[in-house]
Formats: structure tokens, C-alpha cells, sequence
């Protein structure tokens, strides 16, 4: 909606420029410049921590650069008289706040949907886990987005007998969650590790049904 009004101000000056009154203009800038300034530098290390923040500072950011624009537009009508200028400017932050809008709302319907990360191949997930030595299955494999930057997993892991008594449960889950961190950065994963002596335990619903 803000980049429907500001290109529809944009092309109607445009087409019938207005006189700009700079010293406004390139006060007001000079005020949003530092606000947004102060604000980015609060946000810069925190936006990745969620979707919110996320959104917040490419905010803030849009409204900084939109800022810088508007006093270059300012300056230019100050010097040369070019009150389009003013115009152009508002043409220039729609198009700066656009394609971040869709990213964000992108963003945020993964997360509603709860879609699979981008960067984590579910294939390429069982085939690292089917590397450890004793795993003989990986199955029930599901990644999703539980909000911005934060991907989790969950797995069931077919582990034989004897690498399962000898190694105990705490030494594969230290394994396990080591490799999806390290080559998928999925921080937050949950392994049911199932001794292969008791694999066919999920179908057991069934036989009793029959």
C-alpha cells in the first residue's frame, strides 16, 4: 500500500511538478537519517533472532537509504532547481521497498506453512547420516521452519545391535547432532535411535489391527 501511494504521488508530480520547499525537506530527511541510523545500529545484531526483527530492520533500512535519497533529491532542487528531483525520489524508495516486502512476506509464509529450508537437502541429510558407521536406516525425516533462521529436524536412525551397546545412545546423538549442525546448520534436531534388532517396531500397530 505505501508503495502504491508513493508511486502514484511519484508520476502525478512527475507529470505536473509542484514546487518543493528544500529546507523542510532536507530537514525532515536529516532528522529520519539519524533516527534510522541509531535505530539500525540497535538492530544490525539482533535481526536474525526472529521473524519480527527481521522485518524491523529492513524497516529501518529502507528508511535510511530512503532518507539518503531524499536529501540528494534535495540537494539537487536546492542547486539546479530540478524539482522532479523530488519525484524521481519517491519513484526510487518504492522500488527499494518492494522487492524487500516480498522477501519478507516469503519469509513468513514458509514459516505458516512450515516449509523446508532452502539450504538443507533432505537426501543430502540421510546420505551424511547413513555415513556413520552402524547406521543401517534412516527414516521419518522432516525439516521445517519454526521462524525466520531458526530450521529444525526430526529423524528416526536404524543403528545395529552391537555399534548401539557399544557406543550407548549420548556418543550417536553427539555425533548425529554434530553432523546436521556442522554441514546444514540445524542447531535444533530430535533422533529417535532405534536398534535394528527392533526396526520393524512401527508396524507392529498394524499386525495388531489384523
Amino acid at each position: 500500500m505505501v508503495c502504491t501511494y508513493l508511486v502514484f504521488a511519484g508520476v502525478t508530480r512527475l507529470l505536473d511538478p509542484v514546487e518543493v520547499e528544500v529546507r523542510t525537506m532536507l530537514g525532515f530527511a536529516a532528522i529520519g537519517l539519524l533516527a534510522n541510523a541509531v535505530s539500525l545500529w540497535l538492530l544490525g545484531k539482533r535481526r536474525e533472532r526472529s521473524l519480527n526483527m527481521k522485518g524491523a530492520y529492513v524497516e529501518v533500512l529502507s528508511d535510511l537509504v530512503g532518507s539518503v535519497v531524499v536529501i540528494a533529491a534535495g540537494i539537487v532542487v536546492a542547486v539546479t532547481g530540478f524539482h522532479r528531483a523530488d519525484s524521481i525520489a519517491s519513484l526510487v524508495i518504492a522500488a527499494m521497498i518492494l522487492p524487500r516486502s516480498f522477501s519478507l512476506l516469503r519469509d513468513a509464509v514458509d514459516v505458516l506453512l512450515e516449509a523446508a529450508p532452502e539450504h538443507v537437502d533432505l537426501d543430502d541429510v540421510r546420505e551424511h547420516l547413513l555415513g556413520v558407521p552402524g547406521v543401517v536406516d534412516v527414516h521419518d525425516l522432516h525439516a521445517w521452519m519454526i521462524t525466520s533462521g531458526l530450521p529444525v529436524l526430526s529423524v528416526h536412525v536404524t543403528v545395529t545391535d552391537p555399534v548401539l551397546d557399544e557406543r550407548g545412545i549420548g556418543s550417536l546423538l553427539d555425533e548425529f547432532s554434530e553432523c546436521v549442525a556442522r554441514h546444514f546448520e540445524v542447531e535444533h534436531a530430535t533422533f529417535q535411535i532405534e536398534p535394528e534388532s527392533h526396526r520393524a517396531h512401527e508396524n507392529l500397530g498394524d499386525v495388531a489391527h489384523d
